[in-house]
């Protein structure tokens, strides 16, 4: 039995042994070491997140159901490996060119990591929590790496003192759940609900543990640390957070919501439905006024994890799969333009500031040609891939009855390409400014050309994504 655990666990078990290793290695080495550690890091992530995606279809438990390995789980940590891997991948560069190349850096890394394939993995209320305050406390820490700046630092602080609240509101959840159940298993919750309905002790217990996670997702109005922890922790660390954990924390709501509390989806449905309007519209008119392109960027994780909220909403295997579709997609996207942002230097030092792109396309014009189709893509525009990410979530909605939360998605979006493509239009058409000057290292470069393809070539058939997720949401409903 235990051997059965160990084999459904042994990518979690890997990981936490190299991130040991690597430790120990970093502690008793010379600061020559903390390169090739990084660089290994993230080729190690990259192989496990293909180990996982190659592995036998089928459900496979471990430690009596706490933990699970189906399609939903290994879809979600194929995505959160190679985020993380492209993320250190990309912050090498970055970390050295400022003095930041610490082996920490990538170790915390790992730990992360490992904390949000348990989350996702989770099917028990203990072993959620357990991967969820792994995951925490080591970006805790990461928001707050570059020791020496004072925005840093308060990144770090407001993230660690807000998450802080959204972990007891979760863990206090978690309690009125498992009082009101006698259970904390998915399968225990779900038993208990009375005729497809939701008692009200379980129903204030289901309420609090959607507010933490709203808050891991960056949801609004649990919003309020994304900005700043966005714009105060080094780039590097902003692109990890953009990307990763936001897949992990997604999914874990849908599994929470549809593995415990999937026999009562109207009763929940209206949590989402809420969230979801607040956010897309949140995100998408508060960063008309940003002038920091960090912020910017917060602003738009804010409303395209409305979009993802929509999908689940929806509370149906379509829903699931459009969710999964468009995280895909956001990463995607993600990654790309923040290999670009990466590189927005002024005589050696990171520039922000969006008047910086002024005409940039006449300095690196294949450089704004890429970033600018990124950009359509968030905007949504027809016929990149980013429209169709969008597309299959409004699909679900209607499907599922939802035609005025749709409606007010349209509506979010078309105020949201604004700033999208205010980021255009300054490039091609802005005033001319003595801007960036930075070069961009060739792995950037390939991330940059790779994201921008992806969003042209994609719209054939997705690369097959689309029905790679739809077997995967299938798992959560069987």
């Amino acid at each position: 039995m235990l051997s059965q655990n160990l084999a459904v666990v042994a990518p979690e078990l890997l990981l936490a042994v190299l991130a040991m290793a690597f430790l120990m290695l970093g502690s008793f080495s010379s600061r020559a070491m903390d390169g090739p550690i990084l660089w290994a890091t993230a080729i190690v992530l990259a192989l496990v997140g293909l180990w996982i995606g190659f592995q036998p279809e089928g459900a496979r438990e471990a430690f009596g159901g706490s933990f699970v390995s189906d399609g939903f789980a290994r879809f979600a940590k194929v995505l959160i490996l190679f985020g993380a891997s492209a993320t250190l991948a990309l912050s090498h560069d970055y970390l050295k060119r400022n003095d930041l190349l610490k082996y920490e850096y990538p170790v915390l890394g790992i730990l992360a990591t490992i904390g949000m394939m348990t989350m996702v993995s989770a099917r028990d209320l203990i072993v959620l929590y357990l991967g969820l305050e792994l995951q925490s406390l080591a970006l805790y820490v990461v928001a707050a790496f570059r020791r020496d700046s004072l925005r840093s630092t308060e990144a770090g602080l407001k993230y660690f003192v807000l998450g802080a609240l959204s972990s007891g509101l979760l863990l206090y959840g978690a309690s009125l759940t498992y009082g009101y159940s006698g259970t904390t298993a998915f399968a225990g919750i779900g038993a208990s609900l009375q005729d497809g309905h939701v008692p009200l002790g379980l129903l204030f217990g289901l309420v609090f543990l959607s507010a933490g996670m709203a808050f891991k997702v960056s949801a609004a109005p649990f919003h309020m640390w994304t900005p700043d922890v966005y714009e105060g922790s080094p780039t590097p660390v902003t692109l990890f957070f953009a990307t990763a954990p936001k897949v992990a924390a997604a999914v874990m709501f849908a599994r929470v919501l549809y593995d415990a509390f999937g026999g009562a989806t109207t009763d929940w449905q209206q949590i989402l439905v809420f969230l979801s309007i607040a956010s897309m519209f949140l995100g998408a008119v508060a960063a008309i006024g940003q002038r920091n392109i960090k912020r910017l960027m917060a602003y738009s994780s804010i409303n395209h994890m409305g979009f993802v909220l929509m999908g689940m909403a929806a509370g149906t295997e379509q829903g699931a799969q459009a969710l999964l579709i468009y995280l895909a997609i956001y990463v995607t996207m993600n990654v790309g333009a923040f290999a670009f942002i990466l590189n927005m230097e002024k005589d050696g030092k990171p520039v922000t500031d969006l008047a910086s792109l002024g005409l940039y396309s006449r300095v690196a014009p294949a450089r704004a040609a890429a970033f600018a189709v990124l950009m359509f893509s968030m905007a949504g525009v027809p016929p990149l891939v980013g429209f169709f990410g969008k597309f299959y979530v409004l699909a679900a909605a209607v499907d599922a009855g939802l035609v005025w939360l749709a409606v007010a998605g349209v509506v979010a979006s078309v105020i949201a390409a604004y700033y999208y493509l205010r980021i255009v239009f300054l490039m091609y058409f802005g005033e001319a400014v003595d801007g960036l000057d930075g070069r961009m290292p060739g792995l950037h470069w390939a991330f940059l050309g790779a994201s921008a393809l992806a969003m042209l070539l994609g719209i054939v058939n997705l690369f097959g994504v689309e029905t790679i997720a739809g077997a995967a949401a299938a798992t959560l409903f069987q």
